[in-house]
């Protein structure tokens, strides 16, 4: 499984990144480009931030979910978004574009990190699984605007 960690991984997000434009639409669902970059920044910014979640790890996503956050199965098209990174309201594609780049190199930066604080939702991850995870997410929405 890929991770964002290898710079091999990392340089190939980066260049399909550059291969988005704002007219690129999306093979399934409803959100537009800029939409889909805003919403790509928070995982990354979750990973960043480093926080202790405020409550305990939801146990049922865990235990369906977790090891699909991170394995070689490819997500399913129309996945359910968590409320909080639903983009609802149109969003400028410069100023997303240049967040996730800066949000992209932030966490690539941190790819050393030991001390990473659970999932809120899914609880433990190792770096490693950090990495899959964040890469993964990356290439289902890049996939999603075929890039």
């Amino acid at each position: 499984m890929n991770s964002i960690f290898e710079s091999s991984s990392y340089k190939e997000i980066t260049q399909r990144l550059g291969k988005l434009s704002p007219e690129s639409k999306g093979l399934w669902g409803k959100m537009s480009a800029a939409q889909m970059l805003w919403h790509c920044q928070f995982p990354i910014q979750l990973a960043i931030k480093n926080k202790k979640p405020t409550k305990s790890p939801n146990l049922l996503m865990r235990l369906l979910f977790k090891k699909s956050m991170y394995n070689d199965k490819l997500w399913r098209k129309n996945l359910p978004t968590v409320t909080v990174a639903k983009a609802t309201e149109a969003k400028e594609y410069e100023v997303e574009l240049k967040k996730l780049r800066d949000k992209l190199e932030a966490l690539y930066q941190l790819r050393e990190r030991e001390d990473w604080q659970p999932h809120p939702n899914f609880g433990e991850f190792t770096s490693t699984q950090w990495g899959q995870l964040q890469y993964k997410h990356l290439d289902h929405h890049f996939r999603q605007f075929g890039i």
